[in-house]
Protein backbone atom coordinates (compact mmCIF):
# COMPACT_ATOMS: atom_id res chain seq x y z
CA UNK A 1 0.00 0.00 0.00
CA UNK A 2 2.64 2.28 0.87
CA UNK A 3 4.50 1.84 -2.26
CA UNK A 4 1.88 2.27 -4.68
CA UNK A 5 1.02 6.13 -3.23
CA UNK A 6 4.59 6.56 -3.92
CA UNK A 7 5.00 5.91 -7.03
CA UNK A 8 2.47 8.16 -8.69
CA UNK A 9 4.34 10.83 -7.23
CA UNK A 10 7.67 9.66 -8.03
CA UNK A 11 6.77 9.49 -11.47
CA UNK A 12 5.42 12.92 -11.95
CA UNK A 13 8.63 14.29 -10.27
CA UNK A 14 10.41 12.52 -13.23
CA UNK A 15 8.29 13.18 -15.63
CA UNK A 16 8.71 16.41 -14.78
CA UNK A 17 12.62 16.91 -14.33
CA UNK A 18 12.75 15.11 -17.55
CA UNK A 19 10.67 17.76 -19.02
CA UNK A 20 12.92 20.56 -18.00
CA UNK A 21 15.86 19.17 -18.99
CA UNK A 22 14.40 18.51 -22.95
CA UNK A 23 13.31 22.00 -22.65
CA UNK A 24 16.43 23.57 -21.98
CA UNK A 25 18.23 21.37 -24.73
CA UNK A 26 15.58 22.53 -27.32
CA UNK A 27 16.02 26.33 -26.38
CA UNK A 28 20.09 25.98 -26.33
CA UNK A 29 19.98 23.86 -29.70
CA UNK A 30 17.72 26.26 -31.43
CA UNK A 31 19.83 29.08 -30.23
CA UNK A 32 23.32 27.42 -31.20
CA UNK A 33 21.54 26.51 -34.59
CA UNK A 34 20.15 30.28 -35.40
CA UNK A 35 23.52 31.81 -33.96
CA UNK A 36 25.48 28.98 -36.63
CA UNK A 37 23.42 30.02 -39.48
CA UNK A 38 23.97 33.84 -38.94
CA UNK A 39 27.82 33.64 -38.05
CA UNK A 40 29.65 30.50 -38.01
CA UNK A 41 32.79 31.85 -36.81
CA UNK A 42 31.15 33.40 -33.57
CA UNK A 43 31.43 31.52 -30.11
CA UNK A 44 28.30 29.03 -30.18
CA UNK A 45 25.95 29.81 -26.63
CA UNK A 46 27.46 26.50 -24.81
CA UNK A 47 31.06 27.70 -25.07
CA UNK A 48 30.03 31.13 -23.60
CA UNK A 49 27.63 29.73 -20.96
CA UNK A 50 30.94 27.17 -20.19
CA UNK A 51 33.46 30.54 -20.14
CA UNK A 52 31.03 31.99 -17.72
CA UNK A 53 30.16 29.07 -15.56
CA UNK A 54 32.60 29.75 -12.52
CA UNK A 55 31.61 33.04 -12.05
CA UNK A 56 27.21 32.01 -12.49
CA UNK A 57 28.36 29.32 -9.67
CA UNK A 58 30.04 31.78 -7.26
CA UNK A 59 26.82 33.72 -7.48
CA UNK A 60 24.84 30.58 -6.90
CA UNK A 61 26.61 29.72 -3.66
CA UNK A 62 26.06 33.46 -2.52
CA UNK A 63 22.02 32.35 -2.99
CA UNK A 64 22.68 29.19 -1.28
CA UNK A 65 24.37 31.28 1.42
CA UNK A 66 21.93 33.71 1.95
CA UNK A 67 18.92 31.27 2.22
CA UNK A 68 20.97 28.96 4.72
CA UNK A 69 21.63 31.58 7.10
CA UNK A 70 18.35 33.36 6.66
CA UNK A 71 16.52 30.29 7.43
CA UNK A 72 18.73 29.66 10.68
CA UNK A 73 18.39 33.05 11.79
CA UNK A 74 14.86 33.49 11.65
CA UNK A 75 13.84 29.52 12.67
CA UNK A 76 15.48 30.30 16.02
CA UNK A 77 13.64 33.72 16.32
CA UNK A 78 10.68 32.47 14.64
CA UNK A 79 10.88 29.32 17.40
CA UNK A 80 10.45 31.97 20.40
CA UNK A 81 7.80 33.99 18.51
CA UNK A 82 5.68 30.92 17.91
CA UNK A 83 6.08 30.11 21.53
CA UNK A 84 4.86 33.68 22.45
CA UNK A 85 1.91 33.38 20.41
CA UNK A 86 0.79 30.24 22.35
CA UNK A 87 1.55 32.15 26.03
CA UNK A 88 -0.95 32.30 28.69
CA UNK A 89 -0.40 36.11 28.84
CA UNK A 90 -2.04 38.27 26.99
CA UNK A 91 -0.08 40.74 26.22
CA UNK A 92 2.71 38.72 24.98
CA UNK A 93 0.38 36.48 23.16
CA UNK A 94 -1.16 39.47 21.05
CA UNK A 95 2.12 41.22 20.28
CA UNK A 96 3.49 38.37 19.28
CA UNK A 97 0.49 37.34 16.40
CA UNK A 98 0.43 41.25 15.53
CA UNK A 99 4.39 41.19 14.88
CA UNK A 100 3.78 38.00 12.94
CA UNK A 101 0.92 38.98 10.83
CA UNK A 102 3.04 41.95 10.30
CA UNK A 103 5.61 40.02 8.90
CA UNK A 104 3.86 37.59 7.03
CA UNK A 105 1.64 39.70 5.16
CA UNK A 106 4.86 42.16 4.25
CA UNK A 107 5.85 41.87 0.14
CA UNK A 108 9.62 40.13 0.81
CA UNK A 109 10.90 42.74 -1.62
CA UNK A 110 9.63 45.40 0.97
CA UNK A 111 11.59 43.53 3.69
CA UNK A 112 14.38 43.59 1.53
CA UNK A 113 14.56 47.40 1.04
CA UNK A 114 13.79 48.27 4.84
CA UNK A 115 16.78 46.12 5.55
CA UNK A 116 18.98 47.62 2.91
CA UNK A 117 18.42 50.93 3.33
CA UNK A 118 17.76 51.00 7.08
CA UNK A 119 20.34 49.04 8.74
CA UNK A 120 24.17 50.94 8.88
CA UNK A 121 26.81 50.50 5.92
CA UNK A 122 29.04 50.05 8.70
CA UNK A 123 29.51 49.43 12.86
CA UNK A 124 32.04 50.41 15.45
CA UNK A 125 32.75 48.15 17.83
CA UNK A 126 35.71 48.57 20.14
CA UNK A 127 37.35 51.32 17.86
CA UNK A 128 37.61 48.82 14.98
CA UNK A 129 35.29 50.09 12.27
CA UNK A 130 33.30 46.62 10.27
CA UNK A 131 31.90 47.44 7.40
CA UNK A 132 28.39 45.50 6.82
CA UNK A 133 28.54 43.79 3.38
CA UNK A 134 24.82 44.34 1.06
CA UNK A 135 24.31 40.48 0.82
CA UNK A 136 24.59 40.17 4.83
CA UNK A 137 21.60 43.17 5.03
CA UNK A 138 19.66 41.36 1.87
CA UNK A 139 19.98 37.83 4.36
CA UNK A 140 18.56 39.80 7.44
CA UNK A 141 15.79 41.22 5.39
CA UNK A 142 14.87 37.81 3.83
CA UNK A 143 15.14 36.36 7.88
CA UNK A 144 11.94 39.02 8.37
CA UNK A 145 9.43 37.19 6.49
CA UNK A 146 11.01 33.78 7.59
CA UNK A 147 10.68 34.50 11.32
CA UNK A 148 6.85 35.08 10.90
CA UNK A 149 6.27 32.05 8.97
CA UNK A 150 8.17 29.58 11.33
CA UNK A 151 6.35 31.32 13.90
CA UNK A 152 2.82 30.12 12.46
CA UNK A 153 4.48 26.49 11.62
CA UNK A 154 5.20 26.76 15.36
CA UNK A 155 1.92 27.79 16.43
CA UNK A 156 0.04 25.54 14.11
CA UNK A 157 1.88 22.56 15.39
CA UNK A 158 1.57 23.19 18.79
CA UNK A 159 -2.18 24.25 18.32
CA UNK A 160 -2.68 20.53 16.78
CA UNK A 161 -2.05 18.50 19.72
CA UNK A 162 -4.96 16.85 21.17
CA UNK A 163 -5.97 19.43 24.34
CA UNK A 164 -5.76 15.72 25.87
CA UNK A 165 -2.44 15.27 26.43
CA UNK A 166 -2.05 19.01 28.25
CA UNK A 167 -4.79 17.37 30.40
CA UNK A 168 -2.69 14.07 30.77
CA UNK A 169 0.34 15.83 31.60
CA UNK A 170 -1.30 18.42 34.18
CA UNK A 171 -2.76 15.20 36.22
CA UNK A 172 1.08 13.80 36.48
CA UNK A 173 2.22 17.33 38.51
CA UNK A 174 4.07 18.52 35.27
CA UNK A 175 4.14 22.16 34.87
CA UNK A 176 3.51 24.30 31.46
CA UNK A 177 7.14 24.55 30.68
CA UNK A 178 7.51 21.06 31.23
CA UNK A 179 4.44 19.64 29.15
CA UNK A 180 5.62 22.04 26.21
CA UNK A 181 9.54 21.43 25.99
CA UNK A 182 9.00 17.30 27.30
CA UNK A 183 5.79 16.14 25.92
CA UNK A 184 4.43 19.30 23.28
CA UNK A 185 6.89 20.11 21.46
CA UNK A 186 8.72 16.74 20.67
CA UNK A 187 5.24 15.74 19.51
CA UNK A 188 4.40 18.18 16.33
CA UNK A 189 8.81 18.26 15.54
CA UNK A 190 7.38 15.86 12.90
CA UNK A 191 4.66 18.33 11.82
CA UNK A 192 6.34 21.27 11.69
CA UNK A 193 9.42 19.75 9.59
CA UNK A 194 7.45 19.12 6.02
CA UNK A 195 6.28 23.01 5.79
CA UNK A 196 9.77 24.18 7.25
CA UNK A 197 11.44 22.52 4.65
CA UNK A 198 8.67 23.90 1.99
CA UNK A 199 9.16 27.49 3.46
CA UNK A 200 13.41 26.92 2.50
CA UNK A 201 12.80 26.18 -1.11
CA UNK A 202 10.45 29.22 -1.28
CA UNK A 203 12.92 31.49 0.48
CA UNK A 204 16.15 29.83 -1.58
CA UNK A 205 14.04 30.68 -5.05
CA UNK A 206 13.38 33.98 -3.70
CA UNK A 207 17.31 34.75 -2.77
CA UNK A 208 17.24 36.02 -6.35
CA UNK A 209 14.99 39.00 -5.56
CA UNK A 210 18.50 40.48 -4.09
CA UNK A 211 19.42 41.53 -7.47
CA UNK A 212 17.31 44.19 -7.39
CA UNK A 213 19.30 45.91 -4.73
CA UNK A 214 22.71 45.03 -6.49
CA UNK A 215 23.61 42.04 -4.60
CA UNK A 216 26.41 39.85 -6.84
CA UNK A 217 23.86 37.15 -6.53
CA UNK A 218 23.14 34.64 -9.68
CA UNK A 219 20.50 36.65 -11.43
CA UNK A 220 22.92 39.85 -11.07
CA UNK A 221 25.85 37.89 -12.70
CA UNK A 222 23.64 36.44 -15.29
CA UNK A 223 22.46 39.97 -15.98
CA UNK A 224 26.10 40.95 -15.94
CA UNK A 225 27.11 38.87 -18.47
CA UNK A 226 24.68 39.30 -21.03
CA UNK A 227 25.47 43.09 -20.91
CA UNK A 228 29.19 42.03 -21.12
CA UNK A 229 28.98 39.80 -24.23
CA UNK A 230 25.57 41.72 -25.99
CA UNK A 231 24.32 38.86 -27.67
CA UNK A 232 20.47 38.55 -27.82
CA UNK A 233 20.62 34.91 -28.37
CA UNK A 234 22.27 34.38 -24.89
CA UNK A 235 19.18 35.59 -22.97
CA UNK A 236 17.17 32.37 -22.94
CA UNK A 237 19.56 30.19 -22.63
CA UNK A 238 21.74 31.90 -19.81
CA UNK A 239 18.70 32.11 -17.68
CA UNK A 240 17.42 28.99 -18.57
CA UNK A 241 20.71 27.65 -17.05
CA UNK A 242 20.27 29.08 -13.80
CA UNK A 243 16.86 27.61 -13.51
CA UNK A 244 18.41 24.41 -13.75
CA UNK A 245 21.13 24.95 -11.09
CA UNK A 246 17.83 25.54 -8.91
CA UNK A 247 15.87 23.07 -9.58
CA UNK A 248 18.73 20.98 -9.61
CA UNK A 249 18.88 21.93 -5.43
CA UNK A 250 15.52 22.04 -4.65
CA UNK A 251 13.69 19.57 -5.98
CA UNK A 252 15.05 16.61 -4.50
CA UNK A 253 13.84 18.81 -1.41
CA UNK A 254 10.45 19.63 -2.19
CA UNK A 255 10.22 15.29 -3.13
CA UNK A 256 11.90 14.67 0.48
CA UNK A 257 9.36 16.89 2.03
CA UNK A 258 6.36 15.36 0.02
CA UNK A 259 7.77 11.95 1.28
CA UNK A 260 7.80 12.67 4.78
CA UNK A 261 3.92 14.27 4.57
CA UNK A 262 3.10 10.80 3.15
CA UNK A 263 5.11 8.71 5.55
CA UNK A 264 4.45 10.51 8.80
CA UNK A 265 0.51 11.19 7.82
CA UNK A 266 0.14 7.16 7.10
CA UNK A 267 1.42 6.16 10.38
CA UNK A 268 -0.79 8.81 12.29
Amino acid sequence: MTGSSSTPGAGSGQRCALLIAVSFLLVGGSVFAQTQAIDPSRPSVFSVMWKWTPMLFDGFLLNLLMSALAMIGGTIVGVFVGLAQVSLLGPVRRSASLLTQILRNAPWLVAIFYAMYMLPYEVHVGGVLIKIPDWLKATLGFSLPVIANVSEIVRGGISSIPVQQWEAARSLAFTRRQTLWMIVLPQCAKRMLPPWMNLYSILTMATVLANVVGVSEAMTMTREILASERRSDLLLPMYGYILVWFFIYIFPISRLTLWLERKWAFKE
